[in-house]
This record gives structure tokens, C-alpha cells and sequence, in this order.
């Protein structure tokens, strides 16, 4: 291990003394450098190097409490023990609470070596740690800047998607339905007749499916406003299923299409996964934009789930749900119990300056 840098904080040489020849005795790697006053600390401390600090608690005109606050004032962590005469469990526990790593009573410092060696770890440790989260926060990051980029490519080959059955397979439908309507005018025999309309219906149909597959895979009616957008899902959903089916609350402003996209797509899933798991009868959706956060809420009267069941977040569909929630700046929150049906909550922050602009345009 390299030689430590050791700052001691002492205004008495003779003590100095003592604490480099107990150092040495415990075969301490170090080099000790004293200083006596403020000044002279902060100098050391901003040349750099320093690995750890012992001072002495009682100075000429200052405590060592103040080298410490000090250290804080400048985000500067570093193990520091407090080597001193008897100084009071009171002073001691105040210093401890303050966050120096440890006391040392002159009188003892035989206690000096494994204080500071567990200072030193201990330091290490915290270190390690903060590196550790720095990381997991940026890779945090990046998964989310990901999953914004995925939605939003995932979006535009929807649209793309959309766009072709509406060119393509709408038009040929469309087409199809026009010779269908003529031959039906022209040829006079009925078993010819009968497979005309049968070949209508199935056209019609056909046309109708694609047309819901457009509306799902790029909903237009978005560009109306997300209150409209979500009425129409509402009210298609309760058709196609026989769910009983509510929208509640209002917005005070539009809505940002981002934001409204996310909202729209949680409602979207929220209501296929209460078809696919919940078992229930009837559904509550709530829209609110009040004190600058955007909230979804769908709530079912279905079987609920158990703890073990949320675990499980790819099976309710909740993960995909969370990521772009997280995406948007936003979070998910479940609320449920076994019996007693399921609450799925939405919040996307508004900026708060925005949406109250927004607000006052919107009056």
C-alpha cells in the first residue's frame, strides 16, 4: 500500500510527537505533517494529497470543529480523528454526530493505529459506494434516454404502419367494395346476389378492422386533444368488451402531445391488461392536471393481485408501463389487494411555469 499523506491539526509539538512515534511503533505507513493554525490547514487540504486528518480538539483560538465544518462548507469528505485530551462524552458525542469518524483520548494511544486504519476503511467503503450509485444513476440515465428513444421510434413505425394499411389496404378495401356494388347492380341472378352481399359484409368488415388498426396503431383523434382521445378509447373499449366503462375529471389545459401520447398509451394497456387479468366488471378512469402534474388513474373492481403477482411485472404488462412513465420524467403506482380489484396511477410533473401559462391561455 502506498505511504498515507497524514494532516495532524496540533499546536503542541510534544504531542505531535508522541503520535508520530505511536504510529511507527504499529509499523504505520504514513507521513505525518503538522499544522497549527486554519490557515495553515486549508492550505495543505487544497494543495491536495491528504488522506486522512487527526486533530486535536482544544487549539489557540479555534476547535477542531471548525477545520471540520470547514471540510463540509467544500463537499470534501475525509476520515478524521479527533486526538485529544479529555474533552467530555457530551463534546464527544456532538463531534460524533457531526460526522468525524472517531475520538482518541491522548492518554490512550495505543487505540490510535486501529481507529485510524478503521477510519480509513470505512472511508474506502463510502467512496466505493458513491462511485457505485454515480454509476447506477447514469446507467439509470441512459436506460431511460434508451427507452424515450425506443417509444419514440416504436411511435413513428406505427405511424408508418398506419399510414400503409390506410394507403394500401384501406384503398384496396375501398375499391373492392365499389366492384362488389356494381356487380351486385348487374348481375341479375339470386344465388349470384347472395354472394355479392355476403362478399360486402366481409369487405365491410375487413374495412372496419383495418380502420381500428389504424386508430390503435397511430390515434388520430389525439390531435383532437387527449380528453377527446381518451372518451373515444373509452367508449370503443366498452363496445368491443361489454365493460362497463367511465371517464372522470377534466384538464385545465392541453395537453403537449408527448405527454399526451404516454397518458393515452397507459390508459391503452391498463385497459387490455384489466380484460386480459383483472376479472371484472366495471372501470374508472380519472384524468386530473391540478398542481402541475398530469395523473391518470384506472381503477377495476377485478380479483386484484398479490404482492407475489406485482413481482411479476412483465406478466401484468407494469414494466413497460413504469419505463415509459420514466421516460416522460413520470412514475407508476399500484395500489391493490387480493379481492379487492386494482388502482393504477399515473403522474407526469407539468413544468410548473408551462402548464400554468397554459392555464391562463386556456381561460
Amino acid at each position: 500500500m502506498a505511504e498515507l499523506h497524514l494532516l495532524h491539526l496540533e499546536d503542541n509539538p510534544a504531542d505531535h510527537e508522541l503520535l508520530r512515534r505511536c504510529l511507527q511503533r504499529a509499523d504505520f505507513e504514513a507521513r505525518l505533517t503538522l499544522v497549527e493554525t486554519l490557515e495553515e490547514f486549508a492550505a495543505q487540504i487544497e494543495a491536495g494529497g491528504v488522506d486522512a486528518v487527526l486533530a486535536d480538539y482544544h487549539l489557540a483560538g479555534f476547535s477542531c470543529l471548525q477545520a471540520w465544518d470547514w471540510l463540509q462548507a467544500r463537499g470534501l469528505e475525509l476520515p478524521f480523528v479527533i486526538v485529544s485530551g479529555a474533552i467530555g462524552e457530551a463534546t464527544v458525542a456532538e463531534a460524533l454526530l457531526r460526522g468525524a469518524s472517531d475520538y482518541v483520548d491522548k492518554n490512550r494511544l495505543a487505540r490510535l493505529p486501529a481507529a485510524l486504519q478503521r477510519a480509513l476503511e470505512l472511508h474506502a467503503t463510502r467512496r466505493a459506494q458513491a462511485q457505485a450509485q454515480a454509476e447506477l444513476a447514469e446507467s439509470r440515465r441512459r436506460l431511460v434516454d434508451l427507452t424515450e428513444h425506443l417509444q419514440l421510434g416504436l411511435e413513428r413505425e406505427r405511424a408508418d404502419i398506419a399510414r400503409e394499411i390506410h394507403d394500401d389496404i384501406g384503398g384496396a378495401l375501398a375499391a373492392v367494395k365499389l366492384d362488389l356494388a356494381w356487380l351486385g347492380r348487374h348481375v341479375p341472378q339470386p344465388e349470384a346476389q347472395a354472394h355479392v352481399r355476403a362478399a360486402l359484409e366481409m369487405a365491410e368488415h375487413a374495412l372496419l378492422a383495418s380502420q381500428r388498426l389504424m386508430r390503435n396503431l397511430r390515434p388520430a383523434v389525439l390531435d383532437q386533444g387527449l380528453q377527446p382521445a381518451l372518451q373515444w378509447l373509452v367508449h370503443s373499449f366498452a363496445e368491443r368488451t361489454g365493460l362497463a366503462l367511465r371517464l372522470e375529471g377534466a384538464l385545465r389545459a392541453p395537453v403537449e402531445p408527448q405527454l399526451a401520447m404516454v397518458v393515452y398509451r397507459t390508459a391503452q394497456e391498463a385497459l387490455t391488461n384489466v380484460l386480459k387479468h383483472a376479472q371484472a366488471q366495471s372501470v374508472r378512469l380519472e384524468l386530473s392536471d391540478l398542481e402541475g402534474v398530469l395523473t391518470l388513474e384506472v381503477s377495476d373492481d377485478g380479483r386484484g393481485a398479490s404482492a407475489a403477482e406485482l413481482a411479476k411485472l412483465q406478466s401484468f404488462g407494469l414494466l413497460g408501463l413504469r419505463e415509459r412513465a420514466q421516460g416522460a420524467g413520470g412514475w407508476i403506482d399500484v395500489v391493490t389487494a387480493p379481492g379487492q380489484g386494482l388502482t393504477l396511477i399515473l403522474s407526469l410533473p407539468l413544468a410548473g411555469a408551462q402548464a400554468d401559462a397554459k392555464a391562463t391561455d386556456w381561460k
